[in-house]
């Protein structure tokens, strides 16, 4: 049944329009859109092997908008379920706070214990004590404890000392929490910083996130519509997939606001074709900046006549 022109761009969402389960290019970091690049590939996969062969402390990095925070909740899902994980997303956090945030999570204090203010009175002696009984408990069941913070980057020095001193909870055989910090490509700077010296020591990984590629980014766009029910009646074109590489520089998230409101406009004419021209209209409205194309010196056209005077080769 065809969408009248009307209608669609009246009462109906460019998710009704194109048909899609949901949109396809959410901002929420939803493991089921992940597109497995290279880089975000093996990120995962040396996360889950450091956390999994219990190696300490690990640091994902990448530019605003790599995905690092989508990879975090996708190693999440796949860890063994005898792992009890803490997700931290608040980086701005006192060293106690963190503690109780920590202790949370696994479950070992109750949120109406927190908010009761019981656990707020005990020193951040007494929640470490705590926090490495619970921990040293869980190894007659080879279960253990994983931390990942995000936005790492803006922790404070205080709070890196504390991370510090987590890392050094162990037996004589391994490590009883494994810490992932996550943050902008910053954070390395941070960790090389003189006074964090104890703790970059202990960093057991350092990886990366890196922007797609142009072909990484047409097998984003293609993989982004297959999970939100895409089923052929929907395409961009090469020349705005590559206006959406120009513009966004292969973030995924500039990529997703992009290709976003390029269906808004596409929907709004009824297309089943995303040209270039919606894309550029997209960028614009999104306050992007503009392309900037390479200077090209252009001669200046010969008058006719001169193509009368052709050089010949001397017989």
């Amino acid at each position: 049944m065809r969408v009248t022109t009307e209608v669609s761009r009246g009462s109906l969402q460019y998710e009704e329009f194109y048909g899609f389960a949901q949109s396809p290019f959410t901002l929420a970091p939803d493991p089921r859109f992940l597109y497995p690049s290279p880089s975000h590939e093996e990120a995962i996969r040396l996360l889950l092997q450091t956390i999994r062969r219990r190696e300490g402390v690990a640091v994902l990095s990448g530019d605003i908008g790599t995905g690092k925070t989508t990879v975090c909740r996708t190693v999440l899902e796949q860890l063994d379920m005898r792992l009890f994980t803490s997700l931290v997303l608040n980086p701005f956090l006192s060293g106690d706070e963190l503690l109780r945030e920590i202790l949370l999570d696994f479950g070992v204090v109750s949120r109406e214990a927190v908010r009761s203010g019981r656990i707020v009175a005990a020193s951040r002696h007494e929640l470490t004590n705590t926090l490495h009984e619970f921990l040293t408990s869980l190894l007659p069941i080879g279960a253990s404890g994983v931390l990942i913070i995000d936005e790492a980057q803006h922790l404070s020095p205080e709070v890196l000392e504390e991370i510090r001193i987590l890392s050094n909870l162990e037996t004589n055989q391994t490590k009883l929490l494994q810490i992932v910090l996550v943050g902008q490509l910053n954070l390395l700077g941070v960790l090389r910083q003189p006074e964090q010296r104890q703790l970059d020591q202990r960093i057991a990984l350092r990886t990366v996130l890196s922007p797609l590629s142009r072909l990484e980014l047409e097998a984003y766009v293609m993989h982004r519509l297959s999970v939100a029910g895409e089923v052929g009646q929907l395409a961009f074109d090469d020349a705005a997939l590559d206006r959406v590489q120009t513009a966004s520089t292969g973030i995924p998230r500039l990529i997703n606001l992009i290709c976003d409101r390029g269906l808004v406009i596409g929907a709004q004419s009824d297309a089943r074709v995303i040209t270039a021209q919606m894309i550029e209209a997209a960028v614009g409205s999104l306050g992007l900046q503009p392309t900037r194309r390479p200077f090209r010196f252009a001669w200046p056209r010969l008058p006719e006549w001169l193509s009368l005077f052709r050089w010949r080769r001397p017989v």
